[in-house]
């Protein structure tokens, strides 16, 4: 199934350089969670890949959908087969850039406040969002995290009427990841 998600990014790394500007994760994390009335619900997934270039500022993720772990297994079948609809639309993507990229100094320790805009696809909807995030610096490895809300409707993704009050309208989104310099080959 990785293997299936670099394709994705073909294109995006045809317009970087193997240069010491590029990174990259395997094992990005993110995390949905909905706050309902009836229960809170709370998936997590380890498997996001992500590119970042500190010389332009361009970010991209991908993950596949069927990827996200829940508590309950219920849960996840149910993620998968009625509201995500995973084999039809099996992965979520992101591709955008800093737009304040010169606020954050590469080469010096910190947490640099950052704004990230571009397009999210989800359930084959692409949405374009601006979200805040933090890009941290220490010993020369790179962290970025971001978290945001995303209103399910927009991804046209079907809530029925019968578990109405269990799954929030309004989904909060976490990505984390540490990023390494990426090695051709």
């Amino acid at each position: 199934m990785k293997k299936r998600i670099l394709p994705v990014f073909i294109g995006f790394l045809v317009t970087l350089s193997a240069s010491a500007q590029t990174y990259i994760t395997r094992s990005g994390r993110v995390i949905f969670f909905s706050k309902a009335p009836v229960e809170n619900i709370e998936a997590n997934n380890n498997e996001v890949t992500s590119f970042l270039d500190i010389k332009k500022g361009e970010v991209a993720f991908v993950t596949l959908i069927k990827s996200f772990k829940f508590k309950k297994a219920l849960m996840e079948e149910h993620f998968n087969e009625n509201y995500m609809e995973s084999n039809t639309f099996p992965k979520a993507n992101f591709k955008g850039t800093i737009t304040d990229l010169s606020k954050v100094n590469f080469y010096k320790d910190g947490a640099y406040t950052v704004t990230i805009k571009g397009d999210l696809t989800i359930h084959g909807v692409t949405k374009n969002i601006e979200v805040p995030a933090t890009v941290s610096l220490s010993e020369g490895k790179i962290n970025a995290n971001s978290k945001f809300n995303i209103k399910v409707k927009e991804y046209n993704i079907k809530i029925p009427s019968t578990v109405v009050n269990n799954i929030a309208e309004t989904i909060t989104i976490t990505v984390d990841c540490k990023y390494e310099p990426f090695k051709k080959g």
